[in-house]
């Protein structure tokens, strides 16, 4: 057996950062150089983030991230780390000379492995996924080569994320050629309860291939995406040997003792059980062995999911506030649950003093939603201001006759202009309060309570708001949400005594309805032999149907579910399809 120090970096790039991102990779390598790591492992994509969707269609920005990793190489040699191998993931493009059933000069989601101020060997991913989120079969073309790299005796095999995921492929490849680790940079969004799923999936293929496995994953905020890092290592018996803590960068350590490699190096051919063949490079880069002090491995506590979920909302906004440079943030405070909950996000996000909301009471507005935004306000120290909105109403009320829903929407689209205003004036990026449930039933106003320009909450179910909200008021004292808040009646206060459920079913039964049929895909006959009630299933799948056109003006929002408004559900909006009775 010979031993190995490993260090994951579990760090947040930035998309299209190729000099800040190649500073973060010199930055940290450094660190784990200092940690007496004998191989330091990045992400997928690091060097130009992920994903980067149409920037690879470049032919500059492919040129610029294959001239990065080369320089990184340099750099990190003429810093004093060159003996330290570095493995990192860039795009790169296929050969020049076009092959079979592959464009010349493709782009790859590829990785690289650095090693005294030289790229070493490149690879790229061999499975492109090509569901939810993910159009990697738009941009890129597939690897067809597995890496295998000598160091201190031990042979370390590199696939990248996707190649994880699928049967056949790089990890059956690297069991055959019988390496001793497998490391994997990965930039796998967050969904809620992801991080079981993903240490079973390492366990198991760490077992199908006869080799401990080191997962690095990304950390981060992208537009509607966050990554939640939770890196990890296995045995090869799939017993888990260390863990990074969740939403927050890291440099996790592990030390191993792995068999010592065999095979000479070279080029060989090998089937990849997916009905394709992957060929093996083999290289070494040394062949003496180290010998250290084992340190105690780091297993980072798991997140309770209300916790996971929240922590997962507080880095999207906070990554999108700071990577976009805006200096503060604005929203309309109503004292209802959905803007308390989006406030308190933002002031554990960015902190309080650059979260300025407005209270905007009309003539229907209850005295307790004066209140208990105004306590909220007092409770957090955020800037608030209160610009009543009963004239603006009836000024433009006096030049065109509304009533019914028409009126209501004037209030709301009032209040959204004077946050559009502020925003313009003093540059606060406006969030926009609106939930998951009211989102899919197009319970909402579009250029009113709509507008803006993140929205913290658009991939939350109101009973999870409920929930959240509850949570968060646990972890601080004083509770940061007032309780009238919680557990007041919902309403939009656009008429007199208004509620919710004047238009909607409760949130516990609309939320399940909406589940199946969003989340799961379930048509109308599925959904009452689930046991839903046939008449409010045809209502709801009409008003879900009907709110397509509002969905995709919406803001962007952190992504927390399998199936978001946004990347993940895309229909069209002209549609005459309808889950009408048989």
């Amino acid at each position: 057996m010979a031993q190995l120090r490993i260090a994951l970096a579990q760090t947040n790039p930035v998309v299209g950062d190729l000099a800040g991102n190649a500073d973060r990779l010199v930055e940290w390598t450094g660190k784990a150089h200092a940690g007496g790591a004998h191989l330091v492992v990045f992400t997928e994509m690091f060097l130009t983030g992920y994903p980067v969707e149409d920037l690879v269609l470049r032919a500059s920005f492919v040129d610029a991230s294959i001239a990065t990793l080369e320089s990184c190489a340099r750099r990190l040699a003429d810093s004093g780390y060159g003996d330290l191998p570095v493995v990192v993931g860039y795009v790169d493009r296929a050969d020049r000379v076009a092959r079979v059933g592959q464009p010349k000069g493709a782009p790859l989601d590829a990785a690289a492995v650095l090693h005294r101020g030289r790229v070493v060997v490149r690879t790229a991913k061999h499975h492109l996924p090509n569901y939810g989120v993910f159009d990697e079969y738009r941009y890129f073309v597939r690897g067809d080569r597995l890496p295998v790299f000598r160091l201190h005796g031990v042979d370390v095999a590199v696939a990248i994320c996707e190649d994880l995921w699928q049967e056949g492929g790089p990890v059956s490849v690297a069991g055959a050629a019988g390496a001793g680790l497998l490391v994997v940079p990965n930039a796998s969004p967050y969904e809620r309860e992801k991080d079981d799923v993903r240490r079973d999936l390492c366990a198991r293929r760490a077992r199908e291939a006869g080799c401990a496995l080191a997962y690095a994953n990304q950390v981060g905020g992208q537009d509607e995406l966050v990554f939640d890092g939770d890196s990890l290592v296995v045995g090869a018996d799939g017993a888990l040997i260390a863990r990074a803590a969740q939403f927050t960068e890291e440099l996790l350590f592990a030390d191993l003792d792995l068999p010592r490699g065999s095979g000479e190096p070279g080029e060989s051919v090998f089937d990849a059980g997916d009905g394709t063949v992957i060929t093996v490079e083999r290289i070494v880069l040394s062949e003496e062995p180290v010998s250290f002090e084992p340190r105690e491995p780091v297993v980072a506590d798991r997140l309770d999911d209300a916790a996971e979920v929240y922590g997962a909302l507080v880095l999207g906004v906070r990554d999108y506030v700071e990577k976009n440079g805006f200096r503060s943030v604005i929203l309309g405070l109503s004292g209802g649950i959905d803007s308390a909950l989006t406030a308190t996000i933002a002031a554990d996000a960015i902190g309080a003093d650059r979260v300025h909301v407005v209270l905007m009471p009309s003539r229907y507005s209850s005295g307790h939603s004066i209140a208990d935004a105004e306590e909220l306000v007092r409770r957090q120290g955020l800037h608030s201001r209160i610009l009543p909105i009963a004239d603006t109403v009836a000024a433009f009320e006096k030049e065109v006759e509304l009533t019914g829903l028409a009126a209501e929407n004037l209030q709301a689209r009032v209040r959204g202009m004077f946050l559009m205003s502020l925003s313009n004036q003093h540059g606060h990026l406006v969030l926009t309060t609106g939930n998951k449930s009211e989102l899919a039933a197009g319970y909402s106003t579009l250029y009113g309570d709509s507008a803006g320009g993140f929205a913290p909450i658009k991939d939350v179910p109101k009973t999870l708001v409920w929930e959240l909200s509850r949570w968060r008021n646990t972890q601080s004292d004083p509770p940061p949400i007032p309780e009238n808040s919680i557990t007041k009646e919902p309403s939009a206060e656009l008429r007199p005594d208004q509620r919710d459920t004047d238009s909607l079913p409760p949130y516990e039964v609309l939320d399940r309805l909406l589940d199946d049929y969003v989340e799961k895909d379930m048509g109308r006959d599925a959904l009452i032999a689930a046991g839903h009630d046939p008449e409010l299933v045809l209502r709801i799948i009409r008003l879900v149907d009907f709110a397509e056109y509002k969905r995709r003006q919406y803001p962007p929002g952190p992504k927390i579910s399998p199936k978001n408004f946004g990347r993940d559900r895309r229909l069209p909006i002209t549609n005459k399809w309808r889950e009408m009775p048989s």
